[in-house]
């Protein structure tokens, strides 16, 4: 538990005092996001690298909180892979096809390093591929869900600061640290990040941070009750998950490619409703920590009490769909 605390405090003092001087690179650098009156419509220019100051404040906690076993060398090796991979997309130089196969390297990084899904009635010819596209699917959900002021960060702190009371409760220790780690990465950048945004953490960011969740996640303990409560990360990241299969789902059904960027996001149409940004990242939060809660009771009932409460999250995440679907997002 202390190192835990440590871990944080230390992430979030370095990341309270990292997000402004590389803020203030990215100026002088010329490293900004500019609005095109599409997506983009910040008001002024606003500098990328924050999710350098996330990945370093993340490291740096870890030299004095961690010790480098063969899976925290693993999952550190594939976070440096994606952040090297984020930095050079945000300068504009990478295609998305050279964008995914950088991410395949760092989850067969991962894979390499035994940081799979490790569920005993699941054999391992489908642990293998099934962590690869737990992996795969995370990382992108994050990325997708990094369309608003505060909304990906704010949404993974709440989540890595569950998964860490629940690594810490079945005595992952190293898990629990290193959650705690990213979560005050996290907490430190935030106070930069939230509306109006003086710096965003880019492809840099959103990237490492899915990757480390999705990694941290599926090498956690939820069985010990009910196998249901294998799905416990699922529904603790299902904020940006849903996002992705909805926006997935919507341009399918436009008949436009699924990796053409779109004002589909759920975010983006609950702003369209009647929501603030402020109201709308208000409400992303609410409901990862309501899903969080109900990750955490997954693991807490008997099997039939979690089938109920699985298939009522599920049912209301259908019901959202098919209510935010209606929306109309054409200007």
């Amino acid at each position: 538990m202390i190192r835990m605390i440590l871990a944080f405090v230390l992430a979030a003092a370095l990341g309270h005092y990292l997000t402004p001087a590389l803020r203030q690179a990215a100026i002088r650098f010329g490293i900004v996001d500019r609005p095109d009156g599409k997506l983009k419509n910040h008001r002024a220019p606003v500098p990328y690298l924050g999710g350098v100051a996330i990945f370093l404040s993340f490291l740096l906690s870890l030299a004095l909180t961690v010790e480098f076993q063969r899976e925290v060398l693993g999952i550190l090796l594939a976070g440096s892979i994606v952040v090297i991979l984020g930095l050079v997309d945000d300068l504009g130089a990478l295609s998305p096809p050279v964008k995914l196969a950088g991410q395949v390297v760092a989850i067969l990084a991962l894979i390499k390093a035994s940081v799979t899904i490790k569920l005993e009635f699941l054999p391992a010819w489908a642990a293998l591929p099934l962590s690869f596209l737990w992996l795969l699917s995370v990382t992108n959900a994050f990325n997708l869900i990094d369309i608003m002021d505060g909304l990906a960060v704010g949404v993974g702190l709440i989540a890595a600061v569950t998964l860490a009371c629940v690594a810490a409760g079945s005595g992952r220790q190293v898990v629990a640290t290193l959650l705690a780690g990213l979560a005050g990465s996290l907490a430190g950048f935030l106070r930069y990040n939230f509306e109006p945004a003086r710096i965003y953490m880019g492809d840099t960011g959103s990237l490492f941070l899915g990757l480390m969740l999705g990694a941290l996640a599926m090498n956690n303990s939820y069985t010990s009750k009910n196998l249901v409560a294998s799905l416990s990360p699922v529904v603790i990241l299902s904020v940006p998950l849903f996002d992705m299969l909805f926006v997935m789902f919507v341009r399918w059904r436009r008949g436009i490619p699924i990796m053409r960027g779109s004002p589909d996001h759920f975010a983006l149409r609950l702003r369209k409703w009647r929501l603030t940004t402020r109201q709308t990242v208000g409400a992303s939060y609410l409901a990862t920590a309501l899903l969080c809660g109900v990750g955490i009771a997954l693991m807490l009932v008997d099997q039939r009490t979690a089938l109920v409460l699985l298939g009522v999250t599920v049912s209301a995440a259908l019901a959202l769909g098919f209510y935010l679907k209606k929306i109309d997002m054409t200007l």
